[in-house]
């Protein structure tokens, strides 16, 4: 990934909590001499190696368990907030015209070579997990538990796991920081203008970045 020094986005926690926070995965990896894409809902155990390792799983028909490349990295694709951004909220388009429409947006890319795990008290841990991260915030959450141990028995034979051990982690926030101050104050107006929480995201990081960069 093409990353601008002005967009690179170094800090471990911070990439972290947008993988924790947009945890579909788009899983790319070598296989039968093609790109191959799964989308896959992954969790982060952080404490694993020093970048952290991914969790998931696939459907046992689905024979990417067996295809992976197990000597060309994996990238597994973390995508946060993204918007349209227009010229017209630039004040300096509005004095010179020397200005064009572009896309902001916040994304983490994680290397690794992954390995597939069949053992049924592994993925039934990780099934409790994943249900477990998700289902926190729901009125009555769900548990894996409130299912028949035959029909979760059935569950854990048709899927394998996956574990990605994080070798490279890259972030760039494509935030318009090279832009001059006024144009970013007025990419922060336009993006709380709309009603996409997506570009409310982006405007409150863009305003992070503002503020700190004043302090600097």
């Amino acid at each position: 990934m093409y990353v601008p020094k002005f967009n690179e986005e170094k800090d471990v926690s911070i990439l972290h909590s947008l993988v924790r926070s947009k945890p579909l995965g788009a899983w790319a990896t070598i296989a039968d001499g093609e790109i191959v894409i799964n989308h896959i809902p992954f969790i982060l155990h952080e404490s694993r190696g020093d970048l952290g390792t991914l969790v998931g799983h696939v459907a046992r028909s689905n024979t990417i368990f067996n295809d992976f490349s197990t000597e060309v990295n994996s990238v597994v694709v973390f995508q946060g907030d993204q918007a349209y951004i227009t010229p017209s909220w630039y004040p300096s388009k509005h004095k010179h015209g020397m200005a064009v429409p572009t896309w902001n947006y916040v994304v983490v890319h994680a290397h690794g070579i992954p390995r597939k795990i069949e053992d049924p008290e592994w993925l039934l841990q990780h099934l409790n997990e994943l249900t477990d991260t998700h289902e926190k915030e729901q009125k009555l959450p769900w548990k894996v538990s409130d299912a028949p141990d035959d029909f979760i028995e059935k569950l854990i034979g048709a899927i394998v796991g996956i574990e990605i051990p994080i070798s490279k982690l890259t972030g760039k926030w494509k935030l318009g920081q090279n832009r001059p101050d006024p144009d970013k104050i007025g990419t922060i107006a336009g993006l709380v203008s709309s009603d996409s929480p997506e570009s409310h995201g982006l405007a409150k990081l863009l305003n992070q970045h503002l503020l700190a960069s004043k302090k600097s």
